[in-house]
């Protein structure tokens, strides 16, 4: 009898051993976890950025949807131009003399592929929908609109996906943890996104941690 008491309190001792060492050793777990998650899906995030800055630099608005966007990205083509100043004697009728007049000239260059421009030689545009570690192959949410703001109508979109899809198989308390943040050194709120439907705004809401040297 006695040794099943010793035996059980051992199953006890270690049961509560092992719950000590995940309550230590779980954030920090966690933490790692996360960081190398988003660090994948914010990269993924910046590529749809440069797409859509792209997209509205030849179309002047934002893609409402990836197909429009990847077929622009495949097809696409920014117009080189020049710039110059040039002049000209012209008749003014009111000094009844020749009177220079200056312009400005815009000369087209040429043309440059949006994909050579953005992705070189890869194809991970065609990608770029897909959450990274999504378990059941959710895509990000990107939508576009138009703005008014003072009196001027400005051009706007989104992309987002909640943190509960990339971090779906981590424990619910952390990941409850996560979603509450409020902090400058983290993703804060529910959601990673870049853009804004409501501010003429590119920006994402994660913090310059995630930011590698020469990124925007």
């Amino acid at each position: 009898m006695k040794s099943i008491f010793q035996i059980v309190l051992w199953i006890i001792c270690i049961v509560l051993g092992y719950m000590i060492y995940k309550s230590v050793t779980g954030p920090i777990e966690f933490d790692k976890i996360k960081k190398e998650r988003f660090a994948e899906v914010i990269d993924r995030m910046k590529d749809i950025r440069n797409a859509q800055d792209a997209f509205k630099t030849v179309n002047g608005r934002y893609a409402n949807n990836f197909e429009s966007l990847v077929a622009f990205v495949d097809t696409g083509k920014y117009t080189i131009t020049q710039q110059r100043d040039s002049s000209y004697m012209e008749f003014d009728k009111v000094y009844q003399i020749d009177m220079l007049q200056e312009v400005k000239i815009i000369d087209t260059l040429g043309f440059v592929s949006v994909k050579d421009s953005l992705f070189k030689d890869s194809d991970r545009y065609k990608n770029m929908m897909n959450v990274p570690y999504a378990s059941n192959n959710e895509k990000f949410t990107m939508k576009a609109d138009i703005v008014e703001k003072s009196g001027y109508r400005a051009p706007v979109y989104e992309v987002k996906v909640p943190k509960s899809v990339v971090l779906h198989d981590q424990p619910k308390d952390l990941l409850s943890r996560e979603n509450a943040q409020v902090s400058v050194e983290e993703v804060n709120g529910p959601e990673i996104k870049v853009g804004s439907l409501t501010e003429v705004s590119t920006s994402g809401n994660w913090p310059p941690i995630y930011d590698k040297k020469g990124d925007q």
